[in-house]
């Protein structure tokens, strides 16, 4: 990190809409989430579909894994606080994800992977993020990459909040992808106690925010560890500070598509006809 980057300038920042608790769900082979973007938010947070926070230092919890499993239509993104995590997939990519770092996978037409730990005991801790395609890419060839923690840009405020830009643009520094229809904001925030943070955010693009240590304040509201501060959108940024000590969250934002939303489990496409023929293709071994 260089030289402290300067604050940007948010007259009014969104409000709270709410505060979600999530849901705690077992996926995978039996994998313990709790799932703070459900299916019953897409629309509201168009573009996103689906946001599970993982994190148990309980082998139980995780040693499972998610086993071969297919997507179609849309696009994860797992960032991975702590822990490793072993990524193969049909179309020939495989990745070890660990602490800090982040995998970005573009299912589109179809790809079958599969997720599993590459340890037996410890932390596993980390977020994954649903992000919906546009219909003109739903049908896109698969892509798939890996970082790790030193290959993500950071940055640091005047007021010590060190920022790492998963996606994005934030004060000037680029973020390690860039979606040129969705636009998503993917920001993971560490914030010394009392620190404020703020960030500029579109008109009409959607946000929320989640934070995974301590808790932060976003203007009267306080937004405890592990639940989502669906923000408003009348107003022309974000605001937030660490109340009661240190803390952490991620803050994600992304311009909606405006475009039918069908998922049915691991397939979202803008259809139902697309949906069964996703069922078609992966029965008679199309994906990928």
């Amino acid at each position: 990190m260089d030289a402290p980057v300067m604050s940007p300038e948010v007259a009014r920042p969104r409000a709270v809409e709410r505060v979600v608790g999530g849901q705690g769900v077992m996926d995978g082979a039996g994998v313990r989430i709790n799932r703070v973007l459900t299916q019953n938010l897409q629309r509201r947070l168009d573009p996103f579909l689906m946001l599970d926070i993982f994190g148990s230092n309980d082998p139980g919890d995780y040693i499972a894994g998610f086993p071969d499993h297919p997507h179609r239509g849309f696009e994860t993104v797992t960032y991975m606080i702590a822990g490793r995590m072993r990524h193969r997939d049909n179309a020939g990519h495989e990745g070890l994800l660990e602490n800090g770092g982040m995998q970005w996978m573009t299912a589109g037409r179809g790809v079958v992977h599969s997720e599993m730990p590459e340890q037996e005991e410890g932390v596993m801790e980390g977020f994954q993020l649903w992000l919906n395609l546009p219909a003109k890419d739903k049908m896109a060839a698969p892509w798939y990459r890996d970082f790790q923690a030193a290959d993500l840009p950071r940055y640091r405020t005047g007021e010590g909040v060190e920022v790492t830009v998963i996606a994005g643009t934030s004060r000037g520094v680029a973020g390690a992808v860039s979606r040129p229809v969705t636009e998503p904001l993917y920001l993971d925030i560490h914030l010394p106690a009392g620190a404020e943070f703020a960030e500029v955010l579109p008109a009409g693009h959607n946000a929320f925010v989640v934070p995974y240590r301590g808790e932060v304040a976003l203007g009267e509201t306080q937004v405890p560890r592990g639940r989502m501060a669906l923000l408003g959108n009348d107003g022309d940024g974000v605001a937030l500070r660490a109340t009661g000590g240190a803390a952490k969250a991620v803050l994600i934002a992304g311009r909606p598509l405006n475009e039918p939303v069908v998922q049915h489990g691991p397939f979202v496409m803008n259809s139902q006809e697309e949906i069964l023929q996703a069922f078609r293709d992966y029965r008679d071994g199309r994906f990928a």
